[in-house]
């Protein structure tokens, strides 16, 4: 929370997370919110804490992650922006930096999140500078399962069967607002799903069943019972690697405030 002196300022990050142990600080790995806490200490002088949209796990990536610090009021948004990143490792970006008002929290103010999967199906992908980004797939896909099994996503839903871990203090009820395959580049499919909520690695999971369905391993019917009945002993499939995943946005309401900050309002990071 921003206190006298101090300014509450939205960070939006991109960053390669090919050689982070994910988003949360780490006491003996590196992590995305330790090195932007670490730099930012270096230049404020002063311990900071950022507190991040959400977490992003062990090999994933983001182009639209929202953070939040406070920091001395003679930092601008811009002098932060251009300081942190001459300062930061070259996989990680600061795209822009806006002053926020002093109760703005990245997570808990976040109305959605969008996330791409790229699926790479060209020989191209499997080339050392496509694969760090995507899940190089060498096997025929029955794309019109994939729009099948998407198009049943949309809606609120239990994703007990899609999540690796469960959260039973706040249940595992997840509404989402659209999910769709659509061509990437000239390089595979890439998987865009936006809801107001994500269980542990459950985008990853969804992206592994309908992979797999596409594929001919397992009936489409299973997807159903999976996504409308929690309680099937039907498992999910193994959850596809991490490296394919991107976050790609978070949105936040439109301001109310007058002094024009912009403190909730929705961004539109392109999607990767």
């Amino acid at each position: 929370m921003e206190s006298a002196g101090e300014n509450r300022l939205k960070l939006t990050l991109h960053y390669d997370g090919s050689a982070f142990f994910g988003w949360q600080i780490q006491r003996e790995e590196r992590t995305v919110q330790g090195e932007i806490q670490s730099a930012l200490e270096r230049l404020t002088g002063g311990p900071s804490t950022v507190i991040g949209s959400g977490r992003t796990d062990r090999g994933v990536h983001a182009m639209g992650q929202v953070a939040a610090v406070s920091v001395p009021a003679r930092w601008s948004p811009d002098e932060l922006r251009r300081a942190l990143n001459a300062m930061l490792s070259d996989d990680v970006w600061v795209e822009r930096v806006d002053r926020v008002t002093p109760d703005f929290h990245p997570r808990y103010d976040a109305v959605a999140r969008t996330y791409a999967y790229h699926l790479g199906l060209s020989s191209e992908a499997f080339s050392p500078f496509r694969r760090r980004w995507c899940w190089a797939f060498d096997r025929r896909l029955d794309r019109g399962i994939l729009d099948q099994t998407a198009s049943q996503l949309p809606g609120t839903h239990s994703f007990k069967r899609f999540a690796k871990a469960g959260q039973p203090e706040r249940g595992y009820m997840c509404t989402i607002m659209s999910a769709t395959w659509e061509p990437w580049e000239n390089l595979g499919l890439r998987f865009s799903v936006t809801a107001d909520r994500y269980l542990h690695h459950m985008v990853r999971y969804l992206v592994g069943t309908m992979v797999q369905m596409a594929c001919g391993q397992r009936p489409t019917a299973e997807f159903i019972d999976l996504l409308h009945n929690e309680d099937t002993d039907l498992e999910t499939s193994p959850p596809a690697p991490p490296e394919g995943l991107f976050l790609a946005r978070v949105d936040y309401p439109e301001p109310a405030n007058e002094d024009g900050l912009d403190t909730h309002s929705t961004r539109s990071t392109p999607t990767p």
